[in-house]
């Protein structure tokens, strides 16, 4: 039901899914571009309407009652940027805990233009050893899709070259804010 229920909201946007990916029991998914808090939902939206479930990061300013208790219950995983922690061991242990285990990360980590991607999405990939899939939202074309699975190398340098090309192409809802270069 809850599947229907997003594809006909999306649908009633205007919004178009696309995959071309397996259900992983176990990956990160990249997301990008990330320059409005829309995406979020959007993405979200997509995800459920293919009948996936993923958790996701998010800046523990957002973890406030009620809507603490609301993403949690969405799969959400409060980051506190002001400490420096061991969130990437964090989320590789949930990896390592659980069966069925996938999470959503925006290496841009900001809606603010950062051509300085953070790094965890990738060494949470690496560590826990799952494959990286990347979504993408694309603002000028209406489409949010699942296009391809990344192996992580290693080699990060060479690595998030490899992955940051493959956004080139994809339009964020404020494009002066998205930044690959």
């Amino acid at each position: 039901m809850r599947k229907k229920v997003c594809r006909f909201i999306l649908h009633l946007l205007g919004w178009k899914v696309e995959v071309s990916v397996p259900d992983y029991p176990k990956c990160v998914i990249c997301v990008a571009p990330h320059t409005s808090n829309t995406d979020f939902f959007l993405g979200k939206l997509a995800y459920l309407s293919i009948g996936r479930h993923a958790g996701f990061l998010i800046k523990k300013d957002w973890f406030f009652f009620p809507l603490n208790i609301i993403f949690r219950s969405m799969g959400g995983i409060p980051v506190d940027r002001s400490k420096h922690s061991d969130l990437i061991d964090q989320i590789v242990g949930k990896f390592n805990k659980h069966e069925h285990f996938n999470i959503a990360i925006t290496p841009e980590a900001t809606r603010k233009r950062n051509p300085d991607w953070k790094k965890g999405f990738y060494f949470i990939a690496l560590k826990a050893n799952v494959p990286i899939v990347l979504a993408y939202i694309d603002y000028k074309e209406k489409s949010i899709g699942l296009k391809k699975t990344f192996i992580p190398t290693g080699d990060f340098e060479k690595d998030l070259i490899k992955i940051k090309q493959f956004y080139k192409n994809y339009h964020a809802k404020y494009p002066d804010l998205f930044a690959i270069e």
